[in-house]
């Protein structure tokens, strides 16, 4: 499993999102933009306008993590305007089979989030429709929480059920993700890192992305 570290731009500084998005640019694998409509999660960010412009203004695919109500009718449009990937929300999809292939269909690549209570079982059979399946570590709305330890065997499990049906789904973890949790995560079968604060936290990002890579990949080794 290749390590894969995709900044958060929630936790940059939303004045200068182009240069914030420069910082990392050739040292992370994606840009994570999160996407919240203070409906579904408690905090309204950004949207469509904004990708569209990250999406002129870096080389970095953009990792689009929808946290919003009607994911189904929005999901599409982020993945035609030309994110790489985009994620929606168990919680909040109506006909996620639908959509994830309706994200497919525009050419990115499908991602399933689960909430730390969401259990991963009640979802096996749609792992063939998923590309990347992610699994939260704290309450999506904020950035800069303490990580949740109790999601680690989900997490766990997670992989065990992508191990068992044989695909080539990713498994990305996001929330909380620092020097400090960061190897537990890997150990634990995550291979794609969210890590918001732990990068634009840090006084040279770039160089915290290659810290962050190296640990999870000493702790996929070991």
């Amino acid at each position: 499993m290749a390590v894969q570290i995709s900044p958060s731009i929630l936790s940059a500084d939303f004045s200068r999102l182009a240069d914030e998005a420069t910082r990392v640019e050739g040292i992370a694998d994606w840009l994570h933009v999160d996407v919240m409509d203070n409906h579904f999660v408690p905090n309204l960010t950004l949207g469509l306008p904004i990708v569209e412009s990250l999406l002129k203004a870096t080389s970095l695919p953009i990792d689009c993590h929808l946290m919003i109500e009607s994911p189904d009718r929005w999901a599409p449009s982020y993945a035609e305007a030309g994110a790489g990937s985009v994620t929606i929300h168990a919680e909040a999809a109506k006909a996620p089979v639908r959509t994830l292939r309706a994200i497919r269909s525009a050419g990115a690549r499908s991602g399933f989030a689960l909430n730390p209570a969401t259990p991963i079982d009640y979802y096996e059979d749609l792992l063939p429709e998923i590309d990347m399946l992610l699994v939260m570590t704290v309450e999506p709305g904020f950035g800069g929480q303490k990580f949740l330890d109790v999601v680690l065997p989900k997490l766990a499990r997670a992989r065990a059920l992508i191990e068992k049906h044989g695909g080539e789904v990713w498994l990305q973890v996001d929330g909380g993700v620092s020097a400090e949790t960061i190897e537990r995560c890997a150990e634990a079968g995550a291979d794609v890192f969210v890590a918001g604060s732990a990068v634009y936290g840090a006084h040279d990002a770039a160089q915290a992305v290659r810290d962050l890579r190296a640990l999870a990949a000493g702790a996929q080794q070991s």
